[in-house]
């Protein structure tokens, strides 16, 4: 394991509305506050998008269980944003629910939101990290900065 220590920056409270792409709109977001590092929880209800629920076999590096969700679903959710070279690397899962089925894994591309996603996203200062694609698994993974 490897660690390191910052402090909670600035406190942001966000509102996405109905059609808004989430994951576009966040970035957008990041840059325009020039947020580094970061953290977010968020509630609401996600209309229509993919969703990692998974590998297909726990083998190394992991194929991704890809599965597409419509027709509105309520969510929670928690995520990371650190910035690197290429920009806002964001890391969302979300935990989501329709009638009696439920729904986890990590948000990805052109997921919209339905009617609203209210979110609170904590800026980090001072940690020393970032995101960078790890060789040996193929993914964006957390790097601590010695």
């Amino acid at each position: 394991m490897k660690y390191t220590q910052g402090k909670i920056g600035r406190i942001f409270v966000l509102k996405f509305d109905d059609g808004d792409v989430l994951l576009e709109k966040l970035g957008a977001f990041v840059k325009k506050e020039k947020l580094k590092a970061a953290t977010m929880i968020f509630i609401g209800a996600l209309k229509k998008g993919d969703l990692v629920t998974g590998p297909k076999k726990p083998v190394i590096p992991p194929l991704p269980n890809k599965i597409i969700f419509k027709n509105a679903w309520e969510v929670l959710g928690i995520g990371t944003i650190f910035t690197n070279s290429k920009g806002p690397q964001i890391h969302i899962h979300s935990a989501m629910g329709k009638k009696l089925k439920t729904l986890t894994g990590c948000v990805r591309g052109k997921t919209e939101v339905f009617l609203v996603i209210e979110a609170v996203v904590f800026e980090l200062k001072g940690v020393k990290a970032t995101k960078d694609i790890d060789i040996r698994t193929g993914l964006n993974l957390l790097r601590i900065v010695s």
